[in-house]
């Protein structure tokens, strides 16, 4: 379970980038945080991470404090980025079977990794070449892989969809379904009205730091998500 409790980051220069959210995402739930660029998304994945400290407020995964407990809380969470950060002179399989190992999974086998690869749509092929020589849609692809194998009960994804072509980033929403189907709590950050339509739960819109809307997929599947995004988008942010 992931935990925002009046999470709050203002940043030296005193730009106020996430103002006090409240926000709980259960087990076998996806949420997608919609939101324009500047509009606190990503910092609240980097507080969740323990990227960046808040302010004021915590951070909570699976009942355990971020900022008291960090190494205990990755543990328990993946993420995937819009530019996934891996080693170039690795092979596919070599990324993710160091990062399997970093998340403490040892018995994993050759096996084990190409059908984690092939669940996320990598050419067979690219198994076994080096990272530096891949798009950034492969790259994504692998990220995303090593996300599902380390197996965390939570799952941190940052535009996740950037760079992927249309059959992968539809094969990823067909990924998200297994994986809340499993009980894993979810969180997209995202411009993706589309995708949020299709797979999401519930959904949040951000502006300005502030959660301004919230919605059950019973509840957005009755209006139009995308008329109320571009409302929310042209009304000023009122505060204190």
């Amino acid at each position: 379970m992931l935990q925002a409790i009046d999470l709050t980051k203002r940043y030296e220069d005193g730009q106020l980038a996430l103002d006090c959210l409240n926000l709980e995402i259960r087990p076998g739930e996806i949420f997608f945080l919609l939101g324009a660029n500047g509009a606190g998304k990503t910092t609240t994945i980097n507080l969740f991470l323990d990227f960046i400290e808040p302010t004021s407020g915590k951070a909570v995964i699976n009942g355990i404090d971020v900022m008291e407990q960090p190494l205990e809380t990755k543990k328990h969470v993946a993420f995937v980025s819009e530019n996934v950060m891996l080693y170039g002179d690795f092979t596919a399989r070599q990324n993710l079977d160091f990062f399997a190992r970093l998340g403490g999974k040892n018995n994993l086998t050759k096996k084990d990794y190409y059908e984690t690869m092939r669940k996320v749509g990598l050419q067979e092929e690219a198994f076994e070449k080096k990272l530096k020589k891949f798009s950034k849609g492969m790259r994504q692809k692998v990220g995303l892989a090593i996300a599902i194998i380390k197996d965390t009960d939570n799952i941190l994804m940052d535009e996740p969809t950037s760079g992927l072509d249309p059959k992968s980033a539809a094969e990823l929403m067909q990924i998200l379904n297994q994986l809340r189907d499993k009980g894993k709590s979810i969180l997209m950050c995202t411009h993706d009205i589309f995708r949020a339509k299709a797979v999401a739960d519930r959904v949040g819109i951000m502006k300005e730091g502030r959660m301004v809307m919230l919605r059950t997929r019973e509840e957005f599947e009755q209006d139009d998500l995308e008329r109320i995004y571009l409302d929310y988008m042209q009304e000023t942010v009122i505060t204190n």
